[in-house]
C-alpha cells in the first residue's frame, strides 16, 4: 500500500476516534468529570511510557532537559490541555455535545487568528471572509443560547493555543505527551487518592468493568494521537486540514442522533453559517495550495544517455 494512502487511513482513524469520544465518556458515570480527567491523565502516562519502552526511545529526554525553554513550553501545554480535556468531558457528560462540536468546527478559524495576532501572518481576503462569517455564527449562536457559547469558545481557544505551543516546542507526539502527563500526574494522583480516602472514588467500587473503562481512558487518548502523528508524517498539510473536519462532524451527529439534543431553527442557522465559513476557508486553502504548486519550478528531466553498441 502506498505511504500516502496509508497516511490517509491513519488520519481517518485518528479523527474518527476523536469524533466518537462523546459515546465513551458517558459510559464512565457515575464518575464525575474531574475524576475522569484524573484517570485520563494517569492512564495516558502509563500507555505512552509503555510505548516508549517498547520502542526503546529515550534519547530525546536528555536533549529536552538541556533545553529548558522547550520543557517550559511543554509544562504550559500540559496546563492548557488539562483545561481542554476537562471542559470537553464536562460538556459531553452534561448534555452539551453539539456545543462541544461547535468548538472544534471553529477551531481552524481561531488558529488562523492566532497566526495573524501572534505570528504576524497575513491573511488572504477570502480567509478574512471566513473569519468574519465565523464571528457572525458565534453571535447568532450566542443569541440562540441566550449566552455566549462558552464551552465551544473555551474548547476552540484552548485547543488552538495548545497547537500553537506544540508547534513552537517541536517535540514528537509520544514524547511531548509523556512530559505533559508527567507534569499533571501529582495533582491527578493526589485527587484520586483523596477521593478513595473519602469513600467517593468510583475506581474499584463500582465493578471491574467500570475500572477497566476508566483505565481505557488512557488508551483512547494515546492511540488516536499516535495515528494522527503517523498521518501527519505521510500526507500533505492540506489533506490533514480536510480530514480534521471528520471529528466535529461525528461529534455533531452524536449530539443530534444519539444524545437527541435540541436543535431549534435558529441554532441550525448558526451552524450553517459556521459550515459556510469552513467551506470558504477550505476552498481558499486548496486554491492557494494549487497555485503554489503551479508556481513551483519543475525539475528538468535528465537527458537520456547515448546508446552504445
Amino acid at each position: 500500500m502506498p505511504e500516502s494512502r496509508r497516511g490517509v487511513l491513519y488520519g481517518i482513524a485518528a479523527y474518527s476516534m476523536w469524533g466518537l469520544f462523546p459515546l465513551y465518556w458517558p459510559l464512565l458515570k457515575p464518575s464525575g468529570a474531574l475524576e475522569i480527567l484524573a484517570h485520563r491523565i494517569t492512564w495516558s502516562l502509563i500507555v505512552v511510557v509503555a510505548i516508549l519502552v517498547a520502542r526503546r526511545h529515550w534519547s530525546w529526554l536528555r536533549e529536552l532537559l538541556r533545553t529548558p525553554g522547550k520543557l517550559g513550553l511543554l509544562v504550559l501545554a500540559a496546563m492548557i490541555v488539562t483545561v481542554n480535556w476537562g471542559v470537553y468531558i464536562y460538556a459531553v457528560n452534561t448534555g452539551h455535545v453539539v456545543e462541544s462540536a461547535l468548538g472544534y468546527f471553529i477551531n481552524p478559524l481561531v488558529s488562523v487568528l492566532f497566526g495573524v495576532v501572534l505570528l504576524k501572518e497575513r491573511l488572504r481576503p477570502w480567509q478574512w471572509g471566513a473569519v468574519g462569517l465565523g464571528s457572525l455564527a458565534v453571535i447568532i449562536l450566542a443569541v440562540d443560547y441566550g449566552r455566549p457559547p462558552w464551552i465551544a469558545l473555551v474548547l476552540a481557544v484552548s485547543f488552538g493555543t495548545y497547537g500553537l505551543v506544540k508547534k513552537i516546542a517541536q517535540v514528537g507526539a509520544a514524547e511531548s505527551m509523556t512530559v505533559e502527563t508527567l507534569v499533571l500526574l501529582p495533582p491527578a494522583l493526589g485527587y484520586l487518592l483523596y477521593l478513595q480516602q473519602q469513600g467517593t472514588g468510583t475506581f474499584g467500587t463500582t465493578g471491574a468493568g467500570h475500572a477497566l473503562l476508566l483505565a481505557g481512558a488512557g488508551v483512547i487518548t494515546a492511540v488516536p494521537l499516535l495515528c494522527f502523528t503517523a498521518a501527519a508524517l505521510r500526507v500533505p498539510l492540506t489533506m490533514m486540514g480536510l480530514l480534521q473536519y471528520i471529528a466535529p462532524v461525528l461529534q455533531f451527529l452524536c449530539g443530534v442522533l444519539v444524545a437527541h439534543e435540541v436543535m431549534p431553527p435558529s441554532r441550525w442557522v448558526g451552524f450553517a453559517v459556521v459550515w459556510l465559513a469552513l467551506s470558504l476557508f477550505t476552498w481558499d486553502s486548496l486554491r492557494a495550495a494549487r497555485e503554489a504548486r503551479a508556481r513551483r519550478p519543475k525539475t528538468p528531466e535528465p537527458e537520456p544517455e547515448p546508446v552504445t553498441a
